[in-house]
């Protein structure tokens, strides 16, 4: 689900110019289908990053591409930190 977010998200990006952000985002859905756990750890808490309280995506995408990302990735941390903490 994360992964089909980031790909939303991206497409929006490439749709508005949004540079900046396409050069953050364009690894992250392949790194979302494709990494082992701890590697995905840490790509979720990159893509979280980008929900900073100076420097936000909110500021250069509209909420209907933002927010499920922003709650994909959340869900997603919160699985691998049960997951992690039941080993």
């Amino acid at each position: 689900m994360a992964a089909r977010d980031a790909d939303r998200l991206l497409a929006e990006a490439r749709t508005r110019g949004a540079e900046r952000w396409l050069a953050y985002l364009e690894p992250l859905p392949d790194h979302l289908r494709d990494d082992d756990l701890g590697d995905l750890r840490r790509t979720a808490l990159r893509a979280r990053a980008a929900y900073g309280p100076k420097d936000s995506i909110r500021d250069a995408l509209p909420p209907g591409v933002t927010e499920p990302f922003l709650d994909a990735i959340d869900q997603l941390l919160k699985l691998i930190a049960r997951r992690e903490a039941h080993r």
